[in-house]
């Protein structure tokens, strides 16, 4: 509930400054209609940053790799138990 009333409280704050920034001589009225697709295409660029930024700082887990391997390898011992071929073809 925090959360929605946290999201609730800033975009009550930017349409006030939506409706300011129209009423008022800063900007011009045609830039100042422009105002919430600059927001979006901001918004937009914060997403790709923080995703972009979390796969730079993506950690390795060294670990987890070695029981994804020995996972594979039970997978396989079961599959060929069963008469399944999983030998890999390069061709």
């Amino acid at each position: 509930m925090r959360h929605i009333l946290k999201i609730a409280g800033l975009l009550a704050v930017l349409l006030a400054v939506w409706i300011g920034l129209l009423q008022s001589s800063l900007i011009s009225p045609q830039d100042a209609l422009l105002f919430p697709v600059y927001l979006i295409i901001a918004l937009g660029c914060y997403g790709l940053g923080m995703v972009g930024f979390g796969l730079l700082i993506f950690p390795t887990c060294p670990e987890e790799a070695l029981l994804l391997e020995k996972d594979v390898a039970e997978a396989k011992a079961f599959l060929e138990k069963s008469g399944v071929d999983v030998s890999s073809h390069d061709g």
